[in-house]
């Protein structure tokens, strides 16, 4: 792969200004949005027009950057007490944009932690407090970027060494959803790891899956494979055991919106099913996660909740209008013209959980930034305190 490869940036932020890619747009569309004040970046995170744990997370700091810094500038607050005050409340309002990212809780948390000893300073003024608050903030773009590329190298080394293949031989992997730069602030965990593949030359193919009800898949890490040149071919979910048995995939890589101390999973609806044809297969199942998305508070997957989604997701789809026979445009002298279809029967009842749990035994192994989280000999689960404590 060459350097000068191009690569997607969902997120551009400078103080003061923050813009990020309308994903729901995706893949027809590549728009930027202005993210102006807290209320805005709430709004992006809980329509979906940012998604990804890590991304959500880094979107909301950011957004709260963007209106503290022109409340500051504007001489709104008196004292550090005001400004810590506006900062605790508008990170509360944040948390409930996306109740199961960890990282969000995991971010709001220790930027909480951050102001409240910046407050309490000697000497402390408002100034002080709004520019802890910034800095930290800021450098969370920075941090998850690094994080990335170290999921991605120890987990391809980890897929690689797995394999055991003959000098030269190509792999062919599988990933569910989307966990590329649009997820994440840049590279991405899970398709960091496909990056890694890809960059050392052993990459013969990334098959992902539509992942529906939403296609993340089909719309968003398609999308980033052809961006970049990678390799790519899009199956739909009900594939994905036909494929295992017919294609020889050396490893599935997946995120995680929240893994528990026992390394049971969160993550996109469907990531279940994909770890169960995987031991059937014999395949490798690989869960890509930054340490900021473990959750050491939860023993088990069965405290993690889930979300419930709207089931108009299940029954209408957005597409592309190929054949504009209708004159079908939403807006007069839109070069790309989308329409909104429903798909279903009318008057149906539909379930939409937007995550599944995966049970620690059906994974082989978890790629942080700190190294790869394997068990223990004729262990079902993972000692993942242990690791983290290391």
């Amino acid at each position: 792969m060459s350097s000068q490869q191009k690569t997607l940036k969902a997120i551009d932020y400078t103080r003061g200004s923050l813009r990020i890619i309308n994903q729901l747009l995706l893949p027809f569309e590549t728009v930027y949005e202005s993210v102006n004040n807290v209320q805005d970046g709430f709004d992006v995170i809980r329509t979906m027009k940012v998604r990804g744990a890590p991304a959500i997370a880094i979107v909301a700091a950011l957004a709260l950057c963007v209106e503290l810094n022109a409340k500051h500038t504007a001489a709104s607050f008196k004292s550090a007490e005001a400004v810590a005050k506006f900062i605790h409340q508008s990170l509360a309002h944040l948390r409930e944009s996306r109740p199961t990212a960890v990282n969000l809780f995991e971010a709001a948390g220790r930027l909480d932690v951050l102001v409240a000893k910046a407050a309490l300073a000697p000497g402390a003024t408002a100034d002080s407090v709004a520019n802890a608050y910034l800095h930290e903030a800021e450098a969370m773009l920075a941090r998850d970027v690094w994080d990335n590329k170290q999921i991605g190298s120890f987990g391809a080394d980890y897929i690689i060494k797995s394999r055991k293949s003959s000098s030269g031989e190509k792999l062919r992997v599988l990933t569910h959803c989307n966990t590329g730069s649009l997820a994440t602030a840049g590279h991405g965990t899970a398709l960091g790891i496909v990056r890694d593949l890809f960059s050392k030359g052993v990459l013969d193919r990334c098959f992902c899956t539509e992942t529906r009800p939403y296609n993340q898949g089909g719309r968003l890490t398609a999308y980033e494979l052809v961006f970049e040149g990678i390799p790519g071919t899009l199956v739909t979910d009900s594939m994905v055991s036909a494929l295992l048995a017919q294609k020889d995939i050396a490893a599935i890589v997946v995120g995680a919106d929240r893994v528990t101390a026992n390394g049971d999973t969160a993550n996109k609806i469907g990531t279940y099913q994909l770890a169960i044809a995987a031991k059937y297969h014999g395949v490798p199942f690989i869960v890509a996660a930054p340490s900021t998305s473990i959750d050491l508070n939860l023993k088990s997957g069965a405290e993690i909740p889930i979300e419930q989604r709207p089931g108009i997701e299940v029954v209408q789809i957005r597409g592309q209008v190929v054949e504009d026979e209708g004159n079908l445009k939403e807006h007069d002298g839109e070069e790309v013209t989308t329409t909104t279809v429903h798909i279903a029967a009318k008057g149906i009842d539909v379930w939409n959980p937007s995550f599944d749990v995966t049970p620690a035994e059906l994974i082989s192994a978890i790629a942080t930034e700190k190294g790869m989280i394997v068990k223990g000999a004729n262990q079902k689960e993972f000692d993942v305190k242990t690791f983290l404590s290391q």
